[in-house]
């Protein structure tokens, strides 16, 4: 809702994206396209290092622009510098997000041994019959402000976000693509402590939710010993992953969660997670919250 070309004050971007599969499969691939074009401009609007200062640059954006890589969790770790940045007044709107693109799209996948892909292309989140992820495509970008600011300038408020926290795992995990319970306790323990919260008083959880037979456990276990830090009660916490509906998007699949949980509170209503029939026993559901 902002005419850009009015804006007084620094705006950040803070972002990031998969890997380039146009300037892979079709640039490179094509030799005249480097010889006959201008061979740097050709790489700097391909090169996802660019991103955000592109952005900055085509929107005369000043404030702090960055452009963040942390493979899945990327463009919730683009959200938590760009909630920093609001905090230490070094811009006083920012934009954050990602964006996950497969060019061409059209190509089929061979599943392979330790392969995360579904062998039947179907998503199924803490579902008994949960094989594996399926890969989507998307892009989401969320607005953000202190909220005092927003209150003040009359902006459309759809949520607020409380506090945050990032870590990682280490090498405490069974592989590099893989998750581990402490790193993902400590970080959910950190992230309720920073924004003064209680796990008791939690009632959805926007989860990664693969759907992958060893992630989906990895994440109810630590999200339940986080929780035993606050509360022993069980069955009263909602969980949901957006990537039974459109797939896991990668870079941006941590914006596409956080998006719709926004939405869930803004609308108050929890949507199904589909694909979903009936709990993966592995899980233990019944003894978590």
């Amino acid at each position: 809702g902002y005419d850009v070309s009015a804006i007084k004050f620094p705006v950040a971007v803070f972002g990031g994206s998969n890997l380039n599969f146009y300037l892979l499969n079709n640039v490179i691939n094509n030799p005249g396209v480097l010889k006959n074009y201008f061979e740097l401009q050709t790489l700097f609007s391909s090169d996802k290092d660019y991103l955000a200062t592109r952005l900055s640059y085509k929107f005369n954006l000043t404030g702090p622009s960055m452009t963040v890589q942390t493979a899945c969790s990327t463009s919730l770790v683009a959200t938590h510098l760009a909630c920093q940045s609001l905090l230490t007044y070094q811009c006083d709107m920012a934009l954050a997000g990602g964006v996950s693109l497969q060019i061409p799209w059209w190509n089929g996948y061979v599943v392979g041994d330790a392969d995360i892909r579904s062998p039947d292309g179907v998503c199924r989140p803490f579902d008994a019959k949960a094989n594996g992820t399926l890969f989507g495509e998307g892009c989401g970008i969320v607005v953000l402000k202190r909220l005092q600011d927003a209150i003040q300038d009359n902006d459309h408020i759809y949520a607020v976000i409380r506090g945050s926290a990032i870590n990682n795992d280490g090498s405490l995990k069974a592989g590099y693509t893989a998750p581990g319970v402490d790193g993902q306790t400590d970080v959910i323990t950190s992230a309720l402590d920073i924004a003064s919260v209680s796990a008791s008083d939690v009632s959805y959880v926007e989860t990664h939710g693969t759907g992958t037979p060893l992630g989906d456990p990895v994440e109810i276990t630590a999200l339940t010993k986080a929780y035993r830090h606050y509360t022993n009660a069980t069955g009263y916490c909602g969980i949901g992953s957006v990537k039974a509906s459109i797939g896991h998007l990668d870079a941006a699949a941590g914006i596409a969660g956080l998006i719709k949980t926004t939405l869930e509170l803004y609308h108050k209503k929890l949507p199904q997670t589909v694909h979903f029939s009936q709990p993966n026993p592995m899980l233990e559901l019944e003894k978590t919250p």
